[in-house]
């Protein structure tokens, strides 16, 4: 089985892939003018702007689904798997695929609120709904809804719940089979409350969650405050083949920091915007750029602070061209993952690191598997219609608990092999999907950018800039019955 999941991951994610992946995001950088870094006081700004509604969900609120999603088990276990297999470069390239992927994000997420429908009450979109809507090929829609309902739902649940297994197991010795059932109870109880109670879930605990992970980093810097000047240097010398250790990893660098870059920012993946056509805003580039301040803070804080515990701690191990003969062994017989963090954490706070990562990973793999399932059951009101999608949606909900449960007493290997083959199928029809597609989202941005010289508050109207079956905007923006969230 792990064989064959390797071998399928050959294909998904050989060299050409990550090159298309990094050229796209540059792409889409240079056609809407590096919005990343012209709007990037707008995108704070939007943050904390717009209430709910009966319909949807804050900007806010729809920001924390998001991360919920963005801000998982790769920000620890991906990034130290990134060092022990690219070396400190890939890093660099993490940053660099946070940086190009804020546009991708954009893209998406625009577009998500362009072709967002309202069903049963709620507002829903994302990828399937623009395929169909905007390319107007039905088969390709429904090939991504199955393609991100099996990705969400059977393959990459199991990698969130296996690393906090794992943590656990390693900070308290607690049995993986009982980490696994106390996570399902938890779940159940969240994902049977519906879309609402995910989202005021996520809005407590993302933030709270993110804060204090970035904190505890800070102090580790701090306390090894000398080693700064060093560890930036080794991260750029090894990132472009200037380091006499690292320097014939710079192909490995690349690889690694994209792949894992892309599975912890999802940028491209399209699964930020199943959270961003939930959110209630006037104008869809708003909800774009609160998506793309998402990317940054999901990579270049959070991922960096736990590459830089691990660096500047020197707890990691790193493994030559052949996979197999080490170039650093700092901590032998460790297994890429949660224990380079707990490691790096623990020779600074003797007795709290361990405890401390698996807290972290906890939150952060929890909050994850909460999104996976608002994303999957979002590609299940697009697959089905009427009386039978309650009885999908209960369906849904225990394949989901026990893909779960699977994952979390399955080995760390096939876990991530699972995951990635998952990621990298919907990596490839979303790609195609908004680079066919970007017009709309970049009509839209012109029209914001428009709006904002004026002075004015943007509202968007599909029809007056020629954009087609986008029905909720037809007539303009209708602000709905709003309550505060």
């Amino acid at each position: 089985m792990e064989a064959f999941v390797n071998q399928l991951n050959g294909i998904l994610w050989s060299t050409p892939v990550i090159y298309i992946c990094l050229a796209i995001g540059l792409l889409f950088t240079i056609l809407t003018r590096f919005l990343q870094v012209r709007h990037i006081k707008d995108m704070v700004m939007l943050m904390f702007q717009g209430k709910s509604s009966e319909s949807g969900v804050s900007s806010f609120q729809a920001l924390s689904i998001a991360l919920s999603g963005r801000v998982g088990t790769g920000n620890i276990a991906g990034t130290a798997t990134a060092i022990a297999m690219g070396g400190p470069g890939a890093v660099f390239w993490m940053w660099a695929m946070a940086f190009i992927g804020a546009a991708t994000a954009f893209i998406e997420s625009t577009l998500a609120q362009i072709y967002k429908e309202k069903k049963d009450g709620l507002y829903r979109g994302g990828p399937a709904f623009y395929i169909e809507k905007g390319i107007g090929i039905k088969w390709f829609a429904v090939l991504f809804a199955i393609s991100a309902l099996l990705a969400m739902a059977i393959l990459m649940p199991g990698i969130q719940s296996n690393s906090i297994a794992l943590g656990m197991e390693n900070a308290f010795g607690i049995n993986k089979s009982v980490t696994g059932t106390i996570i399902i109870a938890l779940l159940a109880l969240i994902i049977f409350g519906g879309v609402k109670r995910i989202a005021t879930v996520a809005q407590y605990v993302v933030p709270f969650m993110a804060i204090g992970y970035i904190l505890v980093s800070l102090v580790i810097v701090g306390m090894n405050i000398g080693e700064l000047p060093a560890v930036f240097s080794l991260i750029f010398r090894s990132a472009f083949a200037a380091d006499s250790m690292f320097g014939g990893l710079v192909g490995s660098a690349i690889a690694w920091g994209v792949k894992r870059g892309i599975y912890s920012n999802e940028a491209g993946q399209g699964t930020g915007a199943h959270a961003a056509a939930a959110a209630e805003v006037s104008h869809p580039v708003k909800q774009g750029l609160v998506q793309a301040f998402s990317v940054y803070i999901d990579t270049l804080f959070v991922c960096s602070a736990t590459a830089f515990m691990i660096l500047f701690t020197g707890m990691f191990n790193t493994v030559g061209t052949d996979g197999k003969t080490f170039l650093v062994e700092n901590l032998p017989g460790v297994e890429a993952g949660p224990g380079y963090t707990q490691a790096a954490v623990e020779s600074v706070l003797p007795g709290f690191g361990a405890g401390f990562v698996a807290v972290s990973l906890f939150f952060f793999a929890f909050t994850t598997i909460m999104a996976y399932y608002y994303m999957a059951e979002t590609n299940v009101t697009y697959l089905i219609k009427g009386k039978n999608l309650k009885l999908a949606t209960h369906i849904l909900k225990v394949v989901l608990l026990a893909s779960t449960f699977y994952g979390a007493v399955k080995t760390a290997g096939l876990a991530w092999a699972l995951g990635d083959a998952g990621l990298g199928l919907m990596v490839w029809l979303n790609l195609i999907a908004i680079l066919i597609l970007a017009k709309p989202a970049l009509l839209a941005l012109k029209d914001y950018e428009a709006q904002k010289k004026q002075g004015l508050d943007p509202v968007f109207n599909s029809t007056k800039l020629g954009i087609k079956n986008a029905e909720y905007w037809e007539e303009g923006y209708k602000v709905q019955k709003e309550k505060v969230s």
